[in-house]
């Protein structure tokens, strides 16, 4: 297998390097992370049209890449500023959108892909963990539509993201991996509520609940009950993503210390030159 990036992925993560070395330094980020919304929404649409939300998405969903190098080389870069903007969720939405989204839901796609709206993933429980199939949000049929009843927890950007994909259950008993649907809900449908809170390493989450929300039938994603399959496949992509991320957090805090060991002079000589720091850096 060929791991060498080609130049176009060169030339993306040089180019995003270089950006989050000049323009997202720990101040920034902390400026970032004290916003309504916990991240700066003109710099989502500053990495849009950069091209690195396209970089997530292959070119017959509107984006520029879409393969796993894609996502690697965005996120490594990201990571090396622990950037707060909501990359993490776009990519798993619009990835689940991606793969079974109907023409007029992948509209949705074209807005994350250029930086117009954000998207939250809403599958996690208060008792579910990690556990994608235990899910006991529920949706029932009603009318033409379905009605959702439900709460789910810990949906990073939440509070002020545009929409929801939700996982709900529309069969099968409580565990169960068959019976689990996802929805695209707006966040602004009657019935939703988000309550957002601070998050420990900076930006914001939320708890949202869904009371008697009415959706209509083409708020469905794939189909009814097949959902368990497009929720792992989305946050694969996920997991991918954050192990680049944390690549670039860690090559990041590698370089750190032997450049301050080499600009530092609090007695007139690099700190470097003192016997103490040396092994540890070595």
């Amino acid at each position: 297998m060929n791991f060498e990036h080609t130049e176009d992925r060169r030339m993306l993560s040089d180019m995003l390097r270089r950006f989050v070395a000049e323009q997202y330094d720990f101040a920034t980020r902390e400026r970032h992370a004290r916003m309504a919304q916990g991240y700066n929404p003109e710099f989502w649409r500053r990495y849009a049209e950069l091209g690195a939300i396209g970089a997530l998405f292959a070119e017959e969903h509107g984006g520029l890449g879409g393969a796993g190098f894609d996502i690697s080389v965005v996120f490594e870069a990201l990571g090396r500023g622990l950037v707060l903007e909501p990359f993490l969720d776009a990519l798993m939405v619009g990835s689940a959108i991606a793969r079974a989204g109907s023409p007029a839901q992948r509209e949705a796609l074209d807005g994350l892909i250029a930086g117009g709206i954000t998207a939250a993933l809403a599958a996690a429980e208060p008792t579910s963990g990690y556990a994608l199939n235990d899910v006991r949000t529920r949706a029932e049929r009603s009318g033409d539509g379905w009605a959702l009843n439900g709460a789910k927890a810990v949906v990073t950007g939440g509070e002020h993201a545009d929409l929801f994909l939700v996982s709900a259950r529309t069969g099968g008993a409580e565990d169960d991996e068959s019976g689990i649907s996802l929805f695209l809900v707006s966040a602004g449908t009657p019935g939703v509520t988000a309550r957002g809170y601070d998050l420990i390493d900076g930006g914001r989450a939320a708890e949202l609940t869904f009371e008697n929300v009415a959706l209509g039938a083409d708020s469905l994603l794939g189909e009814a009950g097949a959902g368990h399959a497009l929720l792992e496949h989305a946050t694969g992509r996920g997991i991918l993503a954050l192990c680049a991320e944390a690549v670039g957090a860690m090559d990041c805090a590698r370089d750190a210390p032997p450049a301050s060991l080499r600009t530092r002079r609090p007695f007139g000589v690099p700190v470097g030159r003192f016997p103490a720091p040396q092994p540890r850096m070595a």
